[in-house]
C-alpha cells in the first residue's frame, strides 16, 4: 500500500489503537436500525424533545465537528444519513473516539432526540469502531465527479454520492420486476453455459479463452439463443434468462463489452406476440418500479405506454431519407453509400447489409418513441423465418426508444435444411473475413433436425433499459464495475 502523509497519520492512529486494546476490525455489530426508518418514526419530535427511546445504528462518519468535550457526526448507511451526538462525560471510551476519521465504520447505541435545530439525532451511550479507514476519502468527495474515480473506484462513488446507490437499487428493483413478469406469464428461467465450444446467436466478435484440462479453445458466450431453443426442442413451452454476453467490440456511451441481457422464447409464438410481450414487459416494469410509463430521459419525454408503432425497414427509409429501396438497383443502393461517406466492404455486404446501413445513417436518429422496425432484409440473420408473402425478408423486429436499439426478435426458424444452408452462407463470410459471422454448429442442428416447434424470440438489454428508467447518460452509470483500461501508474 503507499503511503502519504494523510494515509501516515490514519496508520499512526491504527498503532494508538491497538496499544489501547481495541480491536479496529471487530468481527460483528448486530440489532440496528437503518437511518430512514428511524428519521421517519421520530420526524414527530418537537425541537429539543427527547425520548427514552433506545437504538443503534451503524454507518460511515461523513461529516465529525468536535468541539471538545462534545461532538457532532453523520453516519451513512444504505439508505442515508443520520446524526449523532457524543459527550466525553458520558463515554468511557472518549479517548478511543479522538482517534476516529472521517470515513472511519462505527457503531453507536443511544437515545433518540431532536436537537434545537430540529435535526433527529442518537445520543450516544456507547459507541464501538467497527473499521478503521486507513484511506481518506478524494478531496471534494461530496458530490465527487470524476468518471475517471467514479467508474474505476465505484466503492468511493456509491460513498460520496447518495444518488448512484440509488440508480443500482433501481436496477435491481428493474430485474426482478421482470423476473416476476415472465414467471407470471408461465416462463421457466434456466441458465446456459458462459463458456462455449462455439459461439452463436448474434452477429458478434467473440472473446476467446482455454481450458488447459482439456487443451480446448472456447469462447465467452455472445448470446444464449441457441442453448435456449435447444430448450424448446427438448419439450420445455416457455423459457428465459437473464444472463451476462460479451462481445469483442467497441465502447461507448451505450455499449460495454461485458452487458446483462434477458433473452426468452416462446413455442407456439410468432415475432407478433413477441412485439406484444415487448410492450407489456416494459409497460409492467415501468408501473412496477415508477410507477408511471412517462419518463423524462435528458430532457425528452418518452412513453412507455403501449401500443408501440409499428413500420418496417423500408417505410422508415421512406419516410425518413425519402429511399425507396424496393425501386433500386443494387448499384443504386451502393452509390447512396458511396455519395454519403459510408463504410462498407463490397464482398462482404450483401444488397440486405447495404440497406442495413442506410437505415442505421438516415433512420435511427428520428426513433425517439418505442417504435418497432420490422421485416429486415433476410440477410441480416440466418436464424430467422422468412417474411410471410416476401422471401426477400425475414420475420424480425428490433424496438427502439431514444434512438437505441434496445432488442431483437424474430419468428425463429425451424426448417433445418434451410437452417443448414444459411449457415453454410455464414461460414463462407466467415472465411471471406467476415469476423462477425455466425459458426456452423452442428449440435444445434442436429436439435434442429429432431424438430423445433413454432416459436418466437425475444432479446432486451436490461443495462439500456436501467439507462432509460434512472435517467443515466451512459451506460457505465448502471454498471458496477464497467470495462476499463488498465490503470496506469
Amino acid at each position: 500500500m503507499e503511503t502519504n502523509k494523510l494515509i501516515q497519520e490514519r496508520l499512526d492512529k491504527l498503532e494508538k489503537l491497538k496499544h489501547l486494546g481495541v480491536n479496529p476490525y471487530p468481527y460483528s455489530f448486530k440489532d440496528y436500525i437503518f437511518s430512514q426508518p428511524l428519521l421517519k418514526k421520530y420526524a414527530y419530535l418537537a425541537e429539543g424533545e427527547s425520548t427514552k427511546d433506545v437504538y443503534s445504528v451503524m454507518g460511515r462518519i461523513m461529516t465529525l465537528r468536535d468541539m471538545g468535550k462534545a461532538a457532532f457526526a453523520h453516519l451513512q448507511d444504505q439508505e442515508g444519513k443520520v446524526q449523532v451526538y457524543f459527550r466525553e462525560d458520558e463515554l468511557k471510551n472518549y479517548d478511543v473516539f479522538k482517534l476516529l476519521d472521517i470515513g472511519d465504520i462505527i457503531g453507536v447505541k443511544g437515545i433518540v432526540f431532536k436537537t434545537k435545530k430540529g435535526e433527529v439525532t442518537i445520543h450516544a451511550a456507547e459507541f464501538v469502531l467497527l473499521s478503521k479507514s486507513l484511506r481518506p476519502l478524494p478531496e471534494k468527495f461530496h458530490g465527487l465527479q470524476d468518471s475517471e474515480i467514479r467508474y474505476r473506484q465505484r466503492y468511493v462513488d456509491l460513498i460520496a454520492n447518495s444518488e448512484v446507490k440509488e440508480i443500482f437499487l433501481k436496477r435491481s428493483k428493474i430485474i426482478s420486476a421482470m423476473r416476476e413478469f415472465l414467471d407470471k406469464k408461465g416462463f421457466t428461467e434456466v441458465e446456459i453455459p458462459t463458456l462455449q465450444p462455439i459461439y452463436g446467436g448474434a452477429s458478434a466478435r467473440p472473446f476467446k479463452t482455454h481450458i488447459n484440462a482439456w487443451n480446448l479453445d472456447l469462447f465467452l458466450s455472445i448470446s444464449p439463443e441457441l442453448y435456449l431453443k435447444k430448450l424448446i426442442v427438448g419439450g420445455y413451452e416457455k423459457v428465459y434468462t437473464i444472463a451476462k454476453s460479451f462481445r469483442n467490440e467497441g465502447v461507448d456511451k451505450t455499449h460495454n463489452p461485458e452487458f446483462s441481457m434477458m433473452e426468452c422464447y416462446w413455442s407456439g409464438a410468432d415475432y407478433n406476440d413477441m412485439m406484444v410481450l415487448t410492450e407489456d414487459i416494459y409497460e409492467s416494469i415501468a408501473m412496477k418500479v415508477l410507477g408511471t410509463t412517462e419518463v423524462d430521459y435528458q430532457g425528452t419525454k418518452i412513453s412507455f405506454k403501449k401500443p408501440w408503432k409499428r413500420m418496417t425497414m423500408y417505410e422508415a427509409l421512406k419516410q425518413f431519407a425519402q429511399i425507396d429501396v424496393e425501386k433500386l438497383s443494387d448499384n443504386d443502393i451502393y452509390d447512396l453509400l458511396d455519395k454519403n461517406g459510408i463504410e462498407y466492404k463490397m464482398d462482404l455486404t450483401p444488397r440486405g447489409l447495404a440497406i442495413v446501413l442506410l437505415f442505421e445513417e438516415f433512420c435511427e436518429k428520428h426513433l425517439v418513441q418505442p417504435v418497432f422496425i420490422t421485416d429486415h432484409p433476410k440477410e441480416t440473420s440466418p436464424l430467422c423465418k422468412l417474411k410471410r408473402g416476401n422471401p426477400d425478408l425475414i420475420e424480425r423486429f428490433e424496438p427502439y426508444i431514444n434512438t437505441w436499439e434496445i432488442g431483437n426478435a424474430y419468428s425463429e426458424l425451424t426448417d433445418p435444411i434451410l437452417q443448414r444452408k444459411l449457415f453454410e452462407e455464414q461460414a463462407e463470410r466467415g472465411r471471406g473475413g467476415d469476423e462477425e459471422a455466425q459458426q456452423m454448429d452442428e449440435d444445434f442442428l442436429r436439435s434442429v433436425e429432431y424438430g423445433l416447434p413454432p416459436t418466437g424470440g425475444l432479446g432486451l438489454g436490461i443495462d439500456r433499459m436501467v439507462m432509460l428508467m434512472t435517467n443515466a447518460a451512459s451506460i457505465r452509470e448502471v454498471i458496477f464495475f464497467p470495462t476499463m483500461k488498465p490503470e496506469s501508474n
